[in-house]
């Protein structure tokens, strides 16, 4: 989970004028004297913290690279450019919004993920044609007029993409033999990503282990692997743990939601500080085309020592929501 250096707190100059710039257009106005004098101080963090916690993101206070690209997102809104599929991708909320009308129209946008890829283009278009807009794949002013007066953000209604994750999820073939596991640490949790992989696979899963500090990275190795799952495992210096799934405004995985409930389940007992679920907006959530969840354990004492009975729970889970992975843990 590597980052490249961005400003930090005590540092001042173009950069953090740019921060506060950036945080203000997300809706945060930092101090005004710390706006003045260019400085990343404590009001800046405070509300750096603030804006990462609206966006599902790890709540540090620092600028690292995956809360600047949120930064960026957050500055697009439907309408103030036109959106099209585009090398490389374009991305934003303005593309998050799209997808989200077109989906709770019954448009398959796929995932509400920000990203302007194939399927939003073929929603897109499919829109385009059935409302008789000129289908050129272009989300420009008429499209998104015609969607404004359509249908705003129907409320309670659930985007096509996640009804047809469900979908696919019903008619997937039970039990683990040749289920395709994407298992992926980032440097602190060799020991137990090496105890579930081999778990996985004694019980006929195909497994491919990865160990990379780059969460895109892993990402595109699940999606390349076809994985029919992803499992992060993830150390963190807190009394508690968080087993985290895809979510944004509008939008869940289904399948991460569900497949995060039967690990805290099978977690619950076998480390020190509480175990919870938490719908985040992380890059390995986000990215993963599959239905995915990163185990952020801690205190990492505990963990250490529960090697062994936390390997065998999380294989456990896996298990349980391969066998059945519609039900939410609770029904």
């Amino acid at each position: 989970m590597s980052d490249d250096t961005q400003p930090e707190r005590g540092n001042g100059g173009e950069a953090v004028r740019d921060l506060h710039r950036r945080l203000l257009d997300a809706g945060h106005q930092v101090a005004n004297t710390e706006v003045a004098a260019g400085v990343f101080g404590t009001d800046t963090e405070i509300h750096l913290r603030q804006f990462q916690a609206e966006r599902g993101l790890r709540e540090h206070g620092r600028l690292d690279n995956t809360t600047l690209a949120a930064l960026i997102e957050a500055g697009y809104h439907l309408g103030d450019r036109n959106l099209y599929l585009h090398s490389p991708l374009m991305r934003g909320d303005d593309v998050a919004d799209l997808q989200l009308r077109l989906g709770s129209l019954g448009f398959d946008a796929g995932r509400i993920d920000s990203v302007f890829g194939p399927e939003t283009a073929r929603a897109l278009l499919d829109f385009q044609r059935n409302t008789g807009l000129a289908a050129d794949g272009i989300a420009g002013h008429e499209t998104v007029l015609g969607l404004h007066q359509l249908a705003s953000r129907q409320s309670g209604q659930t985007p096509v993409a996640q009804v047809r994750e469900l979908d696919q999820l019903r008619h997937t073939e039970i039990g683990l033999k040749n289920h395709r596991v994407a298992l992926g640490q980032f440097g602190s949790c060799a020991a137990l990503a090496a105890a579930v992989a081999r778990q996985l696979r004694a019980q006929g899963a195909q497994v491919v282990s990865l160990d990379h500090p780059d969460e895109e990275y892993q990402a595109r190795s699940a999606n390349g692997f076809a994985a029919e799952l992803y499992l992060g495992l993830h150390i963190e210096t807190t009394f508690f743990s968080r087993i985290q799934y895809f979510s944004t405004e509008g939008f869940h995985s289904a399948g991460g939601l569900r497949l995060a409930q039967r690990c805290v389940s099978a977690l619950t007992g076998s480390l020190q500080g509480d175990c919870e679920v938490q719908g985040m907006r992380l890059p390995i959530l986000r990215a993963t085309r599959m239905p995915a969840v990163l185990c952020a354990l801690g205190p990492p004492t505990s963990v250490v020592q529960a090697t062994s009975e936390l390997g065998e729970a999380l294989t456990e889970a896996v298990a349980a929501w391969v066998h059945d992975p519609v039900s939410l843990a609770s029904d």
